[in-house]
């Protein structure tokens, strides 16, 4: 279902993302939630979603920060900062955000939905923070961290979430470096027209492959093979297999988990 046009009223597109997300919102608020700044300056300047984002925003990060807190008393600050980061960046929203199907319901100016807007990862990421920032306008605080905590509460527990942090580049260089593995080198192709490019990167460390991944840009497609090849890393070592074999990475480093961070 697609949300073209604002509506006065609630729709049964904005009934089923409601359910989907697991609180009410009055119409009002909603709408006003999946408005991005695109759709707004095409139809004469209307309110964006802009002001519910940053008050999503402040509502997501205090309440991870205390979850992690209570949950983890043993934890410095310094890794307590880095499973925040993980867990409220970019990649983790808009991963949130394609699993609820978000996309489908922003407003989106022309431009936007010709270069696929609705799967972008910063508006899918903004547009969370701003549902979250819509629920306590309508319900408060408690029913806002109650929807938090239930659409991150699974990454507090995820370990490749939370092991990587946001800079999987930076990881894969120290594991790389501290097992000797050889030279880091990514291999680049693009595909598609100027307006609609995507890239594919492969990840090869010592001359073998070990994680393939794909996005918009060259940048995000060399974090995505590297977010790969870092889980193909851990789970590899984590089994006590010493050094890496002389072989390609298993099927799995073909996925492409978005690794965009905020």
């Amino acid at each position: 279902m697609s949300a073209d046009l604002p509506s006065p009223k609630l729709t049964d597109g904005h009934k089923l993302l409601m359910k989907r997300l697991g609180v009410s919102i009055d119409a009002g608020t909603l709408r006003l939630a999946l408005t991005h700044r695109s759709y707004a300056y095409e139809n004469g300047g209307l309110p964006t979603n802009e002001r519910l984002e940053f008050l999503g925003d402040s509502i997501l990060g205090f309440s991870v920060t205390e979850a992690l807190y209570r949950d983890n008393p043993d934890l410095p600050e310094g890794e307590l900062a880095k499973r925040r980061s993980a867990v409220v960046s970019t990649r983790a929203l808009a991963s949130i955000g394609r699993g609820l199907g978000v996309g489908e319901f922003i407003y989106l100016g022309q431009g936007e939905r010709l270069t696929k807007g609705r799967n972008k990862s910063s508006i899918l990421a903004d547009t969370m923070e701003a549902l979250i920032g819509a629920t306590y306008i309508t319900h408060g605080i408690e029913v806002a961290r109650e929807l938090v905590m239930r659409l991150v509460g699974p990454l507090l527990a995820d370990s490749d979430v939370l092991g990587a942090g946001t800079d999987w580049k930076t990881n894969i260089q120290e594991i790389s470096s501290a097992r000797h593995l050889g030279a880091i080198v990514y291999e680049i192709t693009g595909t598609g027209p100027d307006h609609d490019r995507s890239f594919e990167a492969r990840l090869l460390i010592g001359g073998h492959l070990y994680g393939t991944g794909r996005g918009p840009s060259k940048k995000e497609a060399e974090r995505s093979a590297a977010a790969v090849a870092w889980l193909e890393l851990q789970k590899r070592f984590s089994e006590g297999s010493g050094p890496i074999e002389d072989s390609p990475a298993s099927a799995a480093a073909s996925a492409s988990p978005d690794t965009s961070a905020k």
